[in-house]
């Protein structure tokens, strides 16, 4: 469900999935975003007037501190980057290549970022990065994953990006004249369900599932259980 939160272009609630056992995701429970700078006054106000207890921006700290948040100095906030400074980084590779290195390399930071959605309090949870698609779109897939939404809701949710974010982007590639770097950028503006379930794919290959790769990142019990009782219906 979108919200209209002045002036984020990607932002919805992501009630209503539905899970394996038949039932769905909470509404209010778990909301993903792009970049929470973007907003204005009343889109400040929009959010905090939607009950929201935590937002968990996966950001790296160097895009934080050149484009802070509006909420970076409120108890809200929490700076949670899933790759650290120095990660190897090919764009030559495609977007699918690009997630997979992505979740190989910091288990344990995506498994942090996964276990702040466990730990906030009562409320809803934000997970946004700049665009809301990549690695805000990881950290909440794993998330949906790990509360029973099958692959195929899981990677549908990931490629529904806002109208205004596809406007955004193909105002982005228009500033581009090189073919080459158009192309790559193009290839990172993608937001394909393959994508998504290539992804799960590979934790199922590689580590056993979704939730063993977060437990090897150190994801406990406790959290476990907390998660599906906050984002289950």
């Amino acid at each position: 469900m979108r919200l209209q939160w002045p002036n984020c272009l990607n932002v919805r609630d992501l009630g209503g999935l539905p899970t394996t056992d038949g039932r769905q995701t909470a509404t209010g429970a778990l909301i993903r975003s792009d970049n929470l700078t973007r907003l204005t006054n009343a889109g400040v106000e929009a959010v905090r007037e939607t009950s929201v207890s935590r937002i968990i921006d996966v950001r790296t700290p160097p895009e934080c501190e050149g484009d802070p948040s509006p909420f970076a100095n409120d108890q809200l906030y929490r700076n949670m980057p899933i790759e650290r400074e120095g990660d190897p980084y090919d764009p030559t590779q495609t977007i699918d290549q690009q997630y997979v290195a992505m979740l190989n390399l910091n288990p344990d930071l995506i498994a942090d970022a996964v276990g702040a959605i466990a730990d906030a309090p009562t409320g809803g949870v934000v997970v946004h990065c700049h665009a809301g698609k990549d690695r805000a779109g990881t950290v909440v897939a794993l998330a949906l994953s790990l509360a029973g939404v099958p692959p195929e809701a899981v990677a549908a949710d990931y490629a529904a990006l806002d109208d205004r974010m596809r406007v955004h982007f193909d105002e982005q590639l228009a500033l581009i004249n090189d073919p080459a770097e158009r192309s790559q950028l193009a290839e990172s503006f993608t937001a394909r369900p393959e994508t998504m379930i290539a992804a799960l794919k590979h934790l199922e290959d590689k580590y056993g599932g979704t939730e063993q790769y977060l437990r090897q990142g150190g994801l406990h019990d406790n959290q476990l259980n907390a998660l599906r009782a906050r984002l289950v219906a």
